[in-house]
C-alpha cells in the first residue's frame, strides 16, 4: 500500500514544537536530532510509523526520488497537516535530513534480506554463478592493502606499514618482504598501498607502487600520495624512479583520503589517483595536485594529448573533483575507465571517467558530514559529472576489477566492488555505461580491500579483519 510521501511529517500536536523552536536553535542540529524533533512525534521514534505513515519502508505516493522527498519536507501539504519546513530550515538542512531517512529506510530493508556469507568448502550461491572460497594466506600478513601477479605464478601484497610481500608459486607466504621498498609514512589511512606489474613484465620487469610519501618529525607529520617504478631481483628493491611527486607545499598532516589505484591501458599509458587528503575546495583547483585521476606515459612523462584546462594544471591530471577514490579500473569490452570513491556519511559513487571532467566533490554530493551536519544542499550542477550509480547509506567502496575470466561465464564483463564497511562484493552489470543488475555476492567476513580477476579465471580478495587473502573458485 503506497503512502502519503512524509504523510505528515509533521502532524498538527506537533507544529506548535517546530513554530516555538528557534531557527538559530535548529540550525545546530544534525539530522538525526533535526529528525528526532521534527518527525518522532507523529512517524514515530524509528520512523516506522505512528500517527503518520512509515517513513522508512520504501512506499510513497508523491515520488519516491531524493528530490521528491526534498520537496515535500520543503513545501509540506497543508491539506494533510503537514508543516513546510522550507520557513524553518535552509537547503542543507533539507539535504541531510533525505540522507538520514534514505539511511534508515536501507537499514530496514536489509533486516528482513540475507545475503551469501561464504564458508570455505561450503557453496555460496547467488542470482548468476555459486562458488566456493579458498585460503591463499590465512595468517603472516597484516593490513594487506593491494595485490598484484607476476607472470610465474607469484604474488606481490602491500601491507600498509610499508613492507612489500611475495606470495610464492606454491602459496606459501615469504617470511622475508622485499629490501629496500621506498620510504613509506605509516599515518592515518596511509601507508604502502597500491602494487600494479606492467603488462610486459616479462620484457622490462616494472612494478609500480603507490604509498604516502613525506617525513615524520616527532608529532610533525606531512604526506600526499606519490608514486614510483622499480624491480625485485634477488629479494631487494632496485632501480627505482619517479612517476609521480607533489610539490613540497602540497603535503599535509592530515591523515585522510589518500586514494590510490594505478592500472595500464595496454597502450603505454598509466591511470592513478591521488585522494583530496581533507582538502576539499582545493580538488576543484587544477593547479593543485589532490583530488585528482592522472594520465601519464608509463615511464612518468605527460602525454601530448591530455586534457587542456583554463588553467595550467599538475602535469598529468586527467580528471578532477574528487574525494577518495580506491577503485579504478579499464573495461576490458572498450577501455571505459571506471572509479568508485568513498563519499562522506552517505554518496559512495561509481563513476565513468572521461577526460577533463569535473565529478563535482564537494560542491555536489549525495552526501553529508559525518556527524549528520550538511556539507551540500546540491547533488547537481552544471558542468559537474553524475555518478553513474551511487550508494546512500555508504558501502565504504575499496576495490574494483571488471571480471575478465571463463570460470564464471555469467559474470564475464561484469563489475566486482568491494566494501569495508559493509564488508561486501558488490556484482555490478554495465550497459551503455548505466547499471542494469546489482547483487551483493558475498558478505561478512571481513573487509574488503582489494578485488582481482585472475589470468588463471578465479577471483582473489584482499579482507582486513581478519588479515587474509582468498580466491573464489567455481563450485563444479
Amino acid at each position: 500500500m503506497k503512502r502519503f510521501l512524509l504523510l505528515p511529517l509533521l502532524a498538527l500536536p506537533s507544529v506548535a514544537l517546530a513554530q516555538d523552536a528557534k531557527p538559530a536553535d535548529l540550525s545546530k542540529l544534525k539530522a538525526e536530532q533535526l529528525c528526532g524533533q521534527l518527525c518522532s512525534g507523529c512517524h514515530g521514534a524509528d520512523l516506522s510509523g505512528g500517527q503518520g505513515g512509515s517513513l522508512i519502508d520504501g512506499e510513497w505516493k508523491h515520488g519516491s526520488s531524493d528530490a521528491d522527498l526534498m520537496r515535500s519536507i520543503k513545501e509540506g501539504n497543508p491539506q494533510l497537516g503537514m508543516t513546510p519546513f522550507g520557513t524553518l530550515l535552509d537547503d542543507g538542512q533539507l539535504r541531510m535530513m533525505v540522507i538520514f531517512i534514505r539511511e534508515k529506510e536501507k537499514q530496514a530493508k536489509e533486516k528482513g534480506m540475507s545475503f551469501p556469507k561464504p564458508k570455505p568448502g561450503e557453496v555460496t550461491k547467488t542470482q548468476q554463478e555459486n562458488y566456493k572460497i579458498e585460503m591463499v594466506v590465512e595468517n603472516g600478513l597484516k593490513d594487506p592493502w593491494a595485490l598484484a601477479f607476476l607472470p610465474d605464478g607469484r604474488k606481490l601484497v602491500t601491507e600498509k606499514s610499508g613492507r612489500l610481500r611475495l606470495i610464492e608459486a606454491d602459496g606459501s607466504l615469504n617470511p622475508e618482504p622485499v629490501k629496500d621498498t621506498p620510504q613509506v609514512v605509516e599515518h592515518g589511512q596511509g601507508g604502502l598501498m597500491e602494487v600494479a606489474v606492467h603488462p610486459d613484465y616479462e620484457k622490462n620487469g616494472w612494478i609500480y607502487l603507490g604509498f604516502a610519501d613525506g617525513a615524520k618529525e616527532g608529532k610533525q607529520v606531512k604526506t600526499i600520495t606519490a608514486y614510483v617504478r622499480g624491480k625485485i631481483k634477488d629479494g631487494q628493491w632496485v632501480e627505482q624512479q619517479q612517476i609521480f611527486k607533489a610539490e613540497p607545499q602540497y603535503y599535509t598532516d592530515a591523515g585522510v583520503h589518500f586514494g590510490t589505484r594505478l592500472v595500464f591501458d595496454g597502450k603505454g599509458f598509466i591511470y592513478f589517483i591521488v585522494g583530496e587528503r581533507g582538502g576539499r575546495m582545493e580538488v576543484q583547483d587544477v593547479a593543485n595536485p589532490k583530488g585528482k585521476i592522472y594520465r601519464l606515459r608509463d615511464d612518468g612523462t605527460v602525454p601530448d594529448d591530455n586534457p587542456k584546462f583554463d588553467k595550467a594544471p599538475v602535469p598529468g591530471v586527467w580528471t578532477y573533483g574528487h574525494r577518495n577514490p580506491q577503485g579504478l579500473d579499464i573495461d576490458p569490452r572498450d577501455g571505459s575507465i571506471y572509479n568508485t570513491e568513498h563519499g562522506p556519511r552517505g554518496g559512495d559513487e561509481l563513476n565513468w571517467v572521461l577526460p577533463g571532467h569535473n565529478y563535482g566533490w564537494p560542491v555536489i554530493t549525495y552526501g553529508m558530514d559525518y556527524d549528520g551536519s550538511p556539507i551540500s544542499d546540491k547533488t547537481a550542477q552544471e558542468g559537474m559529472d553524475q555518478p553513474v550509480t551511487y550508494w546512500q547509506p555508504s558501502i565504504a567502496t575499496c576495490g574494483l576489477a571488471f571480471y575478465r575470466g571463463d570460470k564464471f561465464p555469467k559474470w564475464k564483463n561484469d563489475l566486482l566492488v568491494g566494501a569495508l564497511a559493509q564488508q561486501e562484493i558488490r556484482r555490478l552489470r554495465l550497459v551503455d555505461h548505466k547499471v542494469t543488475e546489482q547483487e551483493v555476492v558475498l558478505k561478512g567476513i571481513g573487509r574488503v580491500r582489494d578485488i582481482k580477476s585472475a589470468k588463471d579465471g578465479n577471483i582473489y580478495v584482499i579482507l582486513n579483519g581478519p588479515d587474509r587473502v582468498i580466491r573464489l573458485v567455481p563450485a563444479e
